[in-house]
């Protein structure tokens, strides 16, 4: 079985060198590297056994859907492995993924652990990143069996995805209506399901991802998530991404004016005070906010 693994990038240079790495480490080599580049400088990437071929599409922001796209359709492999830029895989992830892709068909997402800013990663360690990398709490665990079924469509997550280049063709892809940040990834488990592609939890196909700071809820995003909410609604009837909508509208960024949802003011640095990241935490957590602002708004007494 031949294996493409596509990435797309958009600065984060040192992310995706690590990716390369992780891939040059692999106990089953790619047969290739697909990089849909979203910058206008393509990377300078260390030397593999496997090419490593960058799709440059400068100037088309963060259209992650259509970056995805373009690295699926120029991608030669008969099973396609997704990773984003900021993922270390695993030795034994390609391998991982290959196996599972001969046992059942549909949609294949592997573990994830997130490691701390302070993660040693001149030399990959595989151990020690078992140790210090973390699951993150508002995703669900590995299965008990090496295949798990996911039936809820809302968990896709196209961090650490795989399926073959059939089933990907059988999706339809990602939907390009989705631009910039949010949406697109509900929309395609939502599309697979309803196409017969199921969605399967892999105990294993693991990625480490590395540390880098971030908003939950995505305030940098706040227009993009709202547009693509209602972009979602107007497919399916009622928009995703709620609990960062019900964030928004706590914080007073957002709200439904006219059965549509709209941002009322300008981000400012207290929001991004609330959502940031701390450097003592491998990732950011929307629940927390979330909790913090329904407590703030409940009434006293």
């Amino acid at each position: 079985m031949n294996i493409s693994v596509c990435t797309l990038a958009h600065g984060r240079a040192g992310h995706l060198v690590n990716l390369v790495r992780g891939l040059a480490g692999s106990a089953w080599q790619p047969a290739e590297l697909v990089v849909t580049v979203l910058q206008d400088d393509l990377y300078d990437l260390p030397e593999t056994d496997f090419p490593i071929r960058q799709i440059h599409r400068p100037g088309e922001g963060l259209s992650l859907a259509a970056a995805r796209n373009a690295a699926a359709r120029a991608a030669t492999g008969d099973l396609l492995v997704f990773l984003d830029v900021d993922c270390i895989p695993h030795p034994a992830l390609v391998g991982d993924y290959a196996w599972v892709a001969g046992q059942e068909d549909g949609v294949f997402m592997g573990e994830v652990a997130y490691l701390p800013k302070d993660a040693p990663l001149d030399t990959f360690d595989f151990r020690a990143l078992d140790e210090l990398g973390v699951q993150h709490s508002e995703r669900a665990g590995p299965p008990e069996d090496v295949l798990g079924r996911c039936r809820d469509y809302r968990c896709f997550w196209s961090l650490n995805f795989a399926m073959t280049a059939d089933a990907f063709a059988r999706s339809g892809g990602f939907d390009e209506g989705y631009v910039g940040y949010g949406g697109e990834d509900t929309d395609f488990g939502r599309v697979c399901s309803e196409k017969g592609l199921p969605l399967w939890w892999v105990r294993g196909a693991k990625a480490y991802h590395q540390y880098h700071p971030h908003h939950m809820p995505p305030v940098h995003h706040v227009d993009s998530v709202i547009a693509n909410a209602e972009y979602f609604a107007s497919k399916w009837g009622e928009p995703t991404m709620q609990h960062w909508l019900r964030a928004f509208r706590l914080m007073g960024l957002a709200e439904p004016v006219d059965g549509r949802w709209t941002r009322l003011r300008e981000v400012t640095e207290a929001d991004r005070a609330l959502t940031r990241q701390q450097e003592d935490q491998p990732y950011a957590s929307t629940r927390v906010v979330l909790e913090q602002l329904e407590s703030e708004a409940a009434p006293v007494g």
